[in-house]
């Protein structure tokens, strides 16, 4: 169920001078939240910015009744939610999507590829796994070491894997190129940059893995009304704040292969 409520920031931290985290916190039960699912939140105070701006949730802390999310600056509406400090409020429209598929057996293995923002929805999901017994590798990539925030984070979740195109962290090159990347899993999930997902995709369909894919198309409702984030599936069009974001590559052979 879609709920409307006004959170208070309980916590920032800067992470390097392109990212920043926000714990919010508000006064009720915080609704379940399924790893992938994301957030719309106003911006207040910015006038250039007439719409919510969809966040992924990063990671949440049930008994704490807090959510918390990993913010890139990449415009007005970020560049104000990076102003914002421990007390302000921010309002979200949460939970919203269609999050991850968590069926995996205990002792299965699964491998996480997250890069650049796409790196959010991955500590929840890697959480969540760990709890069902999964063996999780985690492969975060960049183009360069300041460009793979929170990756300590990550650590008590699974094995951490690390790659940089200029070699400045972890394994010299794409993530497709990391060792790690070749072994088999049960499972493959992958959030960030569209080249890197669908070079994931292809990769897991050609070795028989199953794979889902978190896209990250402009958006601007959340929830299917304005039609600006469809895309082509091999199921006809689907809106990706509503069917997606996450989708299992078997419904997106058009997507991944073109």
């Amino acid at each position: 169920m879609k709920e409307i409520h006004d959170f208070t920031i309980v916590e920032r931290r800067q992470h390097g001078d392109r990212y920043f985290s926000l714990v919010l916190q508000h006064g009720g039960t915080l609704q379940p939240i399924v790893p992938g699912q994301f957030v719309e939140v106003r911006v207040d105070g910015c006038h250039e910015v007439m719409l919510r701006r969809p966040i992924s949730v990063h990671d949440v802390n049930p008994e704490a009744g807090t959510l918390s999310l990993l913010v890139q600056v990449v415009g007005n509406g970020t560049r104000r939610l990076a102003e914002l400090q421990v007390g302000d409020k921010l309002n979200i429209v949460y939970p919203l999507g269609h999050g991850f598929t968590l069926d995996l057996k205990p002792q299965t293995s699964a491998l996480l590829v997250g890069g650049g923002a796409g790196i959010a929805p991955l500590l929840h999901l890697s959480k969540a796994l760990k709890a069902r017994g999964v063996e999780c590798t985690i492969l975060l990539g960049g183009r360069t070491a300041d460009l793979i925030p929170v990756r300590d984070e990550f650590l008590p979740y699974g094995t951490l894997c690390l790659a940089t195109d200029d070699g400045s962290l972890g394994h010299k090159g794409l993530v497709i190129s990391h060792p790690a990347f070749s072994e088999h899993y049960n499972m493959i999930y992958t959030c960030g940059p569209t080249p890197m997902m669908k070079a994931v995709a292809r990769s897991a369909a050609e070795r028989g893995i199953r794979c889902e894919v978190s896209l990250e198309n402009m958006m601007a409702c959340g929830v299917g009304a304005c039609l600006c984030c469809v895309t082509d599936t091999d199921q006809g069009h689907r809106c990706v704040c509503k069917d997606g974001p996450v989708f299992d590559i078997t419904t997106m052979k058009k997507w991944y292969q073109c």
